[in-house]
């Protein structure tokens, strides 16, 4: 990554969250982070978890299999964090506190009472500070203001940890405005758009160029339409797989971990008569290595999803020079440029996405669709994010 040293000075910056191996674009994210705010100058520790879930939340292998390099992990990472093991909150926040930022990366509610701990601890210790010394600040990186997936007590939950920070970085002006309906406007809550962090890295060439290069779609053959990562309901692979039977020149590849009630749906579909011989079901994690391979088989990358927050699919896809198929929820309406880059529809309409298929399908779209295509920024994007992170609550470095 290109140097994005930035004129305030360099800072002593703990970024706790999930990272590499674990699974997930979370885990990507933190990682990726990490990097960037060294780049920029900073001193940087990234201080993750050993054990991050119980089993029986996430009943899939935790992390990448063989810790299988998706990206470089970042060299100064340390592990005391179990969720498990209270005493490691606590601990974790008192060896905190002589730093100037500690960035906390908020995911879900499950990891709110360890991640108040770790809080409360580093504001214990700072008010014996010295005289002149100033306390960490502590930045939250909301991924999602309300979760996905509604649990009891889960608003409950992020809106203290929330309240709990000096200030929030969400991804869409959505997040934002949820974060004031949970009655957090006495904190600074800052939108950056969601950085990239490509698994497998960026192909080259990537995008237009990459589009370019790829043969036209053959009169007869069929459509190919990709859809990867976990399978969970709110990604509305299932509805997909709906549009799909009623739109006959068209094939579908499923590609990821696949349990639950949403993955039964996806296989029941898959066996479905209609859709005989036109759906590929790939169970498993897919590693980034595989990516750029699996990409170059297929004509569209699809996120139908119900609802969405940020995501990095829609540059992911157009980084291997794909149209996207999307919903019209979370930042997907930002990224496609609907009928230049890729089409969009309204989310939960099987009509409309089959709709959509018929068009994609339709002899020359491809084609125009390819040479809309944007050229991928990483570097532009990731020095805004590291400005904001660095800007939301600033700090006086005393180092």
């Amino acid at each position: 990554m290109a140097s994005l040293m930035l004129a305030s000075g360099p800072l002593r910056i703990a970024i706790v969250g999930p990272s590499h191996p674990f699974k997930g674009g979370v885990a990507a994210h933190t990682t990726q982070t990490a990097h960037a705010l060294a780049a920029a100058g900073h001193q940087v520790e990234l201080v993750s978890w050993s054990r991050l879930y119980p089993h029986a939340l996430y009943p899939g292998e935790q992390a990448v299999p063989d810790g299988g390099p998706d990206l470089p992990p970042f060299p100064r990472t340390t592990r005391p964090l179990r969720w498990d093991r209270p005493h490691s909150w606590w601990s974790t926040g008192k060896a905190l506190r002589d730093v100037d930022l500690v960035i906390v990366v908020v995911v879900v509610p499950i990891q709110v009472p360890s991640l108040l701990t770790l809080v409360r601890s580093i504001r214990v210790g700072s008010r014996g500070r010295r005289v002149g010394a100033s306390a960490p600040r502590i930045v939250a990186i909301a991924h999602n203001v309300v979760p996905h997936e509604t649990h009891p007590g889960g608003e409950f939950l992020i809106r203290q940890m929330l309240r709990s920070v000096d200030g929030i970085v969400v991804h869409s002006a959505e997040q934002a405005r949820l974060a004031h309906e949970l009655g957090l406007d006495r904190r600074p809550v800052v939108t950056v758009p969601l950085a990239p962090h490509l698994p497998g890295g960026l192909p080259e060439p990537a995008g237009r160029e990459l589009a370019a290069t790829r043969e036209p779609r053959s009169a007869g053959s069929p459509l190919r339409v990709l859809t990867l990562g976990m399978v969970r309901d709110y990604k509305g692979y299932d509805l997909l797989l709906e549009a799909a039977k009623t739109v006959p020149g068209v094939t579908v590849t499923v590609a990821g971990e696949q349990w639950g009630s949403a993955g039964e749906r996806v296989r029941e579909l898959a066996a479905d008569p209609a859709l005989a011989g036109r759906v590929q079901v790939r169970p498993g994690y897919i590693a980034g290595v595989d990516i750029p391979p699996l990409m170059a088989e297929h004509d569209v990358f699809a996120l139908p999803y119900r609802h969405a927050t940020a995501s990095q699919n829609v540059q992911l896809g157009h980084a291997h020079g794909l149209p996207v198929l999307a919903t019209s929820v979370g930042t997907f309406p930002d990224d496609v440029h609907d009928g230049v880059d890729g089409l969009l529809v309204p989310p939960g309409d099987v009509p409309a996405l089959a709709a959509a298929l018929r068009r994609l399908a339709a002899p020359g779209e491809l084609a125009r669709l390819r040479a809309g295509l944007p050229d991928i920024d990483l570097t532009g994007p990731w020095q805004r994010y590291v400005e904001a992170l660095t800007g939301v609550a600033p700090v006086e470095s005393h180092r």
